[in-house]
């Protein structure tokens, strides 16, 4: 999707809980084209050892004083508790995608003796795909605990898919890959892109030291690379408090980010399709209004320059029947000059014909001295023919061949005595005569 048009569509509003070890926080934003701002955000402390309608209370009264009492939430589970798995599947269509993935489920399920719970999505237009595996009563016993606190959700996920999303909200990450890091109870929660591998995600612990390099080596990036923080490359949020700590939410953050738009790059939903549930239609409202108003740009560009091209060849179509007349005109007043310009040359030509004739007359007059004379001469545009009696016949030859007038003399009867000399009859071509 052309990245001007992904960054108008994304429109919405938002919240993400991310379940930690012993806190629940939740984030709430709202996106637009021009950036994102955090509405809300609370924790909740050792939700845990609390029953679920005391703390599903003050979520919800939480939900209720940012008068969005009607969203419904994308929850992180805790990442210990989600097996991430990345595959690559060339070659199979989108159709054939479901049986591909139950058949390497069946060989990369850890968990032997428990039912796992999956779901997938492609990451971008690669034949790799973004794999999350839980176990089914994990997945049901916070299924559980969110219905009893009255939390509506429309998705369980992970960090990954979320991470992927919020990066991409509003622009593009940096094509040579990335590494982010964000601590959590002791444990380093890794996440990096490469063009070895598109989506990295582990828990590591120990130091971040040993997590970089780790994470180095499987994302095939530069050793001398430095990390980054989550906080850092997640979109700035609008007006946050300078004593605001981000890093702390970043996760919840990223989790609302994925939820408030309506098309996310990706989404790993590990509930039930038919156990989702989703925010008042409303939501979409605004996206969808933007949505028509950029079909109706879009639809408004291409079919400009069809009706401009139309409008101008009406208007060039007018003029060519204005000037048509005169072109008309002007190619008959052509044809006419050429017609007289032919005349004018066949008349000079003709006249030039007389000039001609006398000018051979004269030559062959010198040629032909007496005591020689002719008693037949015949002369044509492009030929003369002569017979008389001269002293020496065969040098009138060499003559006509070397006037400027003949060419190609040759007699046309043998030679004969005659009373005074040789009798001869010559033939020869005319040449430089105007047609």
């Amino acid at each position: 999707m052309n990245r001007d048009f992904k960054r108008w569509l994304a429109v919405g509003t938002g919240v993400g809980i991310e379940i930690a070890r012993e806190t629940l926080i939740a984030t709430v934003v709202r996106v637009r084209p021009s950036g994102v701002r955090i509405l809300g955000q609370i924790t909740i402390p050792r939700f845990r050892d609390q029953a679920a309608g005391e703390w599903g209370a003050v979520y919800a009264e939480f939900l209720k004083k940012l008068g969005l009492p009607h969203l419904v939430a994308t929850v992180l589970l805790p990442r210990d508790e989600v097996m991430v798995r990345l595959l690559s599947m060339p070659g199979v269509s989108d159709k054939d995608l479901a049986a591909a993935i139950r058949f390497e489920i069946d060989a990369l399920n850890p968990y032997a003796e428990e039912e796992p719970v999956c779901d997938w999505a492609r990451i971008g237009k690669t034949a790799s795909l973004l794999v999350g595996i839980t176990r089914r009563t994990v997945l049901e016993k916070y299924q559980t605990l969110f219905a009893e606190a009255g939390v509506k959700i429309a998705s369980l996920t992970f960090s990954a898919p979320v991470i992927y999303t919020a990066l991409r909200i509003l622009d593009e990450p940096a094509a040579d890959g990335c590494l982010l890091l964000s601590e959590d109870g002791g444990d380093i929660e890794v996440y990096g892109e490469s063009a070895a591998r598109p989506v990295y995600s582990a828990r590591i612990a120990g130091s971040p030291e040993r997590a970089r390099t780790l994470a180095v080596a499987e994302l095939r990036l530069p050793p001398e690379l430095a990390p980054a923080a989550l906080s850092d490359a997640l979109p700035k949020p609008e007006q946050l408090p300078a004593d605001f700590d981000f890093s702390a939410i970043a996760l919840s953050y990223a989790a609302a980010l994925s939820g408030a738009v309506p098309f996310p790059p990706i989404a790993v939903n590990l509930v039930p399709k038919d156990q989702r549930q989703s925010s008042s239609r409303m939501r979409f409202a605004p996206a969808a209004a933007l949505a028509a108003i950029a079909l109706l740009l879009a639809g408004a560009a291409l079919a400009y320059p069809r009706y401009s091209e139309r409008e101008y060849l009406g208007v060039l179509h007018e003029e060519i029947r204005k000037i048509e007349p005169r072109a008309r005109r002007a190619v008959e007043l052509d044809r006419e000059i050429a017609v007289t310009r032919n005349r004018s040359q066949t008349l000079d030509n003709f006249r030039q014909r007389t000039k001609d004739d006398l000018d051979a007359l004269n030559d062959l007059t010198n040629m032909i001295a007496p005591p020689a004379w002719l008693n037949s001469m015949q002369l044509t545009r492009d030929s003369l023919f002569i017979s008389g009696e001269a002293q020496q016949a065969a040098a009138l030859l060499k003559s006509l061949d070397s006037s400027r007038q003949f060419r190609g003399s040759a007699f046309t009867a043998p030679i004969v005595p005659g009373a005074t000399g040789e009798i001869f009859s010559i033939r020869a071509q005319r040449q430089g005569v105007t047609p």
